[in-house]
């Protein structure tokens, strides 16, 4: 009735024991590489409320909305400047639009100065639109690739030459 035989002793019973996976089980289990992979939603836009005031540079491969102050460079994908904001700095976005106010170099792919924006720099972007009652003191310059440094400009030949004369 006592005996030291190895059924008596403490440990795991095999009920309790893991069993192996036979190959039907194995195909039934998900793993994670099998997953079907869905797309991942897109995150919301960081919000920067009106009392926050930020002294540095912000990046980021998402959206920033500002409504605060920052006094630094901004890079982002979407950049909304909202109408009580003012940003000191560079911004550069693949988008841009502007509410508020911006003291500082503006590059990007789209840019959008609504009728409450107030620019006080050059822009330099693919496309732009400026709508009635924006207020922009700087110049504006077109480029294929606004986002580079150096920017692909676009260069027209002088007026009153038309590009192709020729004296024979």
């Amino acid at each position: 009735m006592f005996s030291k035989s190895k059924i008596n002793e403490p440990g795991p019973k095999a009920a309790e024991a893991p069993k192996p996976a036979t190959a039907p089980e194995a195909a039934r289990a998900p793993t994670p590489e099998f997953k079907p992979s869905a797309p991942k939603p897109k995150p919301p836009a960081s919000v920067l409320s009106s009392d926050l005031h930020i002294v540095g540079n912000l990046k980021t491969t998402g959206d920033i909305q500002i409504e605060g102050t920052v006094e630094g460079d901004i890079r982002a994908h979407l950049l909304t400047v909202g109408e009580t904001a003012t940003v000191k700095g560079e911004i550069m976005a693949d988008d841009v639009v502007i509410n508020g106010r911006i003291v500082g170099r503006v590059r990007g792919l789209k840019v959008r100065l609504s009728s409450t924006a107030r620019v006080e720099g050059d822009i330099i972007h693919k496309t732009i639109a400026i709508e009635s009652g924006a207020h922009f003191e700087g110049s504006v310059q077109r480029a294929d690739d606004p986002l580079s440094k150096g920017g692909s400009k676009v260069s027209l030949p002088p007026l009153g030459t038309g590009g192709t004369e020729s004296n024979s």
